[in-house]
């Protein structure tokens, strides 16, 4: 029995000198079941589902504004990452977007989510069934999706345009022959006092897609008619995405389409349909409105509209630059915290959750290129400067460990090679040692002298003590002298053991407690000691 009294004595001695390592150590979870809440700062990431228990942050497909030079602002832009098709909207708020309301009901449209979606959170789902009520030359009511140009807008009525880009990404169910994209009706004055209807049409033909543009480009002196088309010569997959381009330049005349970034197709809006001197100008006619997939199967998605000859395309998912996830400054309590690691655990996810490689630890490099690489931070407080960013690696121990109240974690993203796999992250775990205050002395004693009295005790272990406090007052438990000699309650002895407070009064009972502090600024006293009592007395010779 007395050796079992011995070795509880010998533990209950370790954890109070703090000797053992794995003593006190706490672990601060960021994601997972504890969500990303702290991650204040976001740039390129997002939280996406379905591919952990809980969220997870990954690079976002979205496009952003940044990622248009300024010359290349769309005029129009849909991205169908508004959940709900009654609610897909132009971005640029130039284009009134109205949806059918026979289309939802028939579920004909709808709006497909983060999984189907080329880009950003969403894209629009046609199935073929709801067709334009046949009007004269083929051209007739609103389609599930119409927009109507505002007068600001590219497409406004009369607009005389220069060059122009239109994009999107599609992904086509079957490819049927007839299958309608897109159709811009409008209605155009030839300049005799006879109107003729204007169209942009693309449609599918043999899986091939064909582009007619009839008399939306204009004859000098609006006389005469004209009609130019552009056919892509690569079949289509279905079931594939695939990014077109349609442009022009007005200054050569040149009408081009792009397939993924190949040139499929090339015409000239001249007379001759060659380059040469003289260049139709495209205008823009009257009652003009832009149907979206009127007779079409499939995934419609990032349909954009440019006033410029779009030079370069985006084609990959994801941006090459990557995206940074911040966290804001965590208090792990008063004291000089020690983090000692940081676990991670994510992994990589393609489009659809196809391919989910997943991992508990670093490093976060993969065979594709995509990575995930961190940092982290400290501070003693959130009104001075941080330290700088240290990069680290999850699941090793930080060498000498890093000290600080709080504690900020980030992390870059970084694709796939062919941009089409992000990195995701499920969870950070912060492993730290907390930094109490100091134990409070032991053995404090108090002599009575005249006027005064002498405190000593034995010192704290503490391996950051600064100093002691030694607090006096009148009454149990209340330290609140203010005419000692040293000064007011309580009273700084330094690393001192021992201490005389005079200018006590004689016969009055003094209460006293001694608490160490560490070298956390401003000062953190620790408990107090166990309370004493001298009352001062004038001794006889």
């Amino acid at each position: 029995m007395k050796k079992e009294h011995l070795l509880v004595l010998f533990y209950i001695l370790i954890l109070l000198s703090g000797g053992l390592y794995a003593v006190g150590e706490q672990v601060l979870s960021i994601g997972g079941v504890s969500t990303w809440q702290a991650a204040e700062t976001r740039r390129g990431i997002i939280e996406i589902g379905a591919v952990r228990p809980y969220p997870v942050l990954a690079l976002s497909s979205a496009r952003s504004e940044e990622a248009f030079a300024p010359a290349d602002s769309p005029d129009m832009a849909l991205s169908f990452d508004e959940g709900k098709a009654e609610f897909f909207s132009d971005q640029t708020g130039r284009y009134r977007v109205l949806v059918a309301e026979a289309a939802l009901t028939a579920g004909t449209l709808t709006a497909a989510d983060r999984t189907l979606a080329r880009a950003g959170a969403g894209a629009a789902l046609f199935a073929k069934g709801f067709e334009k009520e046949p009007g004269p030359q083929g051209f007739g009511t609103p389609g599930p999706v119409t927009l109507l140009p505002g007068k600001d807008a590219l497409l406004a009525p009369g607009r005389i345009i220069q060059d122009f880009s239109i994009e999107f990404w599609l992904y086509p169910m079957n490819m049927e022959n007839g299958e309608e994209i897109l159709s811009w009706t409008a209605v155009k004055n030839d300049g005799g006092g006879d109107y003729a209807f204007q169209s942009i049409q693309c449609v599918a033909s043999r899986n091939r897609f064909q582009w007619t543009f009839r008399d939306f480009f204009s004859v000098p002196g609006d006389q005469g008619r004209t009609l130019i088309t552009l056919n892509s010569f690569s079949p289509l997959t279905p079931r594939i995405w695939s990014h077109h381009l349609i442009r022009f330049n007005s200054a050569t005349g040149i009408l081009e389409y792009l397939v993924n970034g190949r040139l499929e197709g090339v015409s000239y809006a001249t007379p001759s349909g060659r380059e040469e001197a003289e260049v139709y100008t495209p205008m823009a006619g009257t009652e003009g409105s832009l149907i979206l997939g009127g007779r079409f199967t499939g995934l419609l998605d990032e349909l954009r509209i440019y006033g410029s000859f779009l030079e370069d395309t985006v084609l990959a998912k994801y941006p090459s630059q990557g995206g940074w996830m911040e966290t804001r400054f965590i208090d792990l309590g008063e004291g000089e915290n020690i983090v000692l690691k940081v676990d991670a655990s994510g992994g990589r996810v393609s489009p659809g959750g196809v391919l989910n490689e997943y991992r508990a630890g670093g490093p976060f490099r993969f065979s594709d290129e995509s990575a995930l690489q961190f940092f982290i931070r400290t501070a003693d407080s959130l009104y001075r400067q941080p330290g700088e960013w240290q990069p680290f690696l999850p699941g090793s121990e930080i060498s000498g460990g890093l000290r600080g109240r709080f504690v900020q974690l980030a992390a870059l993203f970084y694709p796939s090679g062919d941009g089409e796999i992000t990195p995701y992250l499920e969870e950070l775990r912060v492993l730290y040692q907390p930094d109490p205050p100091p134990l409070p002395p032991m053995q404090i004693t108090a002599i009575p002298r005249d006027g005064g009295v002498d405190l000593s005790w034995k010192a704290s272990h503490d391996a950051d003590l600064t100093g002691y406090l030694v607090y006096y007052g009148l009454k149990e438990g209340n330290y609140l002298g203010d005419h000692a000699l040293l000064g007011v309650s309580p009273i700084d002895a330094g690393k001192r053991t021992s201490i005389r407070i005079d200018g006590l009064r004689n016969g009055t009972l003094y209460y006293f407690a001694v608490a160490g502090y560490d070298r956390v600024d401003p000062y953190r006293p620790g408990m107090f000691s166990r309370e004493v009592t001298a009352r001062p007395l004038r001794m006889l010779e």
